[in-house]
């Protein structure tokens, strides 16, 4: 049996789809893809717009697969509003849209199914997927060995935590704030993400509305320090 052909790393303690029986000695198993069974985890990369969220998602996605694992890349509404992951920088890859109704246990099963290796999940703009995924992603660490790399903001506009993230927040393994720096127009640091329509900072309405960080679009978003998203203050105008 190739690589291909497997259906799941190799479980010794709990036998995974297409093996019936689980063989003794767990603590020197190792999977398809070389690493110690049960080593994986749900990590979750945070931080507010501009800092290099879907940048280190694309980055993740490529040092694993240069090292032969094997995985999926997931978002949902991305700025392209299409199937894939894009950056600020350029960088851009195609990507499976994440729905309400898709179950990501069953996507990894179908992959095995077919006779294709999952190793790991890379899922942006995570906070945007429903608090069942993040359920979902947990189980795919816990009973299926697969690691999941989740990256996306913390809080909406209004600075409140969106579902989805404090789920994370609460059931990941490992929680890291994304260590490039935003600033705010005042050259603090940027924590938080105003939505700015007719060049207010807004406080009301949907929690997603699609929009960037360009001057020049309708509904826009700027990273603030605290102080100024408490005040609206956007800074001088040109």
């Amino acid at each position: 049996m190739t690589d291909d052909d497997a259906t799941a790393p190799t479980c010794l303690a709990h036998p995974f789809p297409g093996q019936p029986h689980a063989p003794a000695g767990c603590a020197a198993a190792r999977g398809l893809d070389g690493r110690p069974v049960h080593a994986a985890a749900l990590k979750f990369f945070w931080g507010p717009m501009d800092c290099g969220k879907s940048t280190m998602a694309l980055q993740m996605n490529y040092n694993h697969a240069r090292q032969g694992r094997r995985g999926l890349v997931t978002t949902r509404i991305d700025r392209s509003l299409g199937p894939q992951v894009t950056t600020r920088i350029g960088l851009a890859h195609e990507a499976i849209e994440v729905t309400d109704d898709l179950d990501l246990r069953a996507l990894v099963r179908g992959r095995w199914a077919d006779g294709v290796r999952v190793d790991y999940l890379i899922c942006d703009e995570a906070c945007f997927y429903t608090v069942e995924h993040v359920e979902q992603m947990a189980e795919l660490v816990d009973s299926y060995d697969v690691d999941v790399f989740a990256f996306g903001l913390a809080t909406d506009f209004r600075s409140r935590l969106f579902p989805a993230a404090q789920r994370l927040f609460e059931l990941a393994d490992e929680v890291a704030r994304i260590q490039v720096e935003v600033l705010c127009w005042c050259g603090r640091e940027g924590l938080l993400n105003a939505r700015v329509v007719d060049g207010q900072v807004v406080r009301e309405g949907a929690q997603v509305v699609i929009g960037d960080t360009v001057q020049t679009a309708e509904v826009r978003y700027q990273v603030l320090c605290r102080r100024h998203y408490r005040s609206g203050d956007l800074g001088p105008r040109d």
